[in-house]
């Protein structure tokens, strides 16, 4: 079985920092991607943010230059530095991995999700 869990969220003023953090734990083989999403209410979820195995980071363009994805292990970090009222969501991890060496297509898990809320 496979979790994922988020962390790092928070209530922060405009133009301050946060770290999210996505920790993937359980049996499988290995992760093809991570990337964050985000959630604001009446709003479909978006991409932040995604890094593979075999490409560069991808960022949507309302977050480039301001957002850094980077990835340890089976952690993968959300560095979110000038935050904007506007990026006040729920972000959530989504990691797709190989449970089996031999599987021929990724599984897709989600987090529960880490609420940001930039504001004064």
């Amino acid at each position: 079985q496979v979790q994922v869990v988020e962390s790092g969220g928070g209530l922060v003023q405009p133009g301050g920092s946060l770290r999210l953090s996505c920790a993937a734990s359980g049996t499988f083989f290995n992760i093809h991607a991570m990337g964050w999403y985000r959630q604001a209410p009446g709003k479909e979820r978006e991409l932040v943010a995604a890094q593979s195995t075999r490409s560069n980071p991808a960022y949507a363009d309302s977050v480039k230059g301001r957002f850094t994805i980077s990835r340890v292990n089976n952690t993968s970090y959300l560095q979110m530095n000038s935050l904007r009222p506007r990026d006040t969501a729920m972000y959530y991890c989504n990691v797709k991995l190989k449970l089996h060496s031999d599987s021929w297509y990724t599984n897709n898990y989600w987090g529960q999700g880490t609420q940001v809320t930039v504001s004064s």
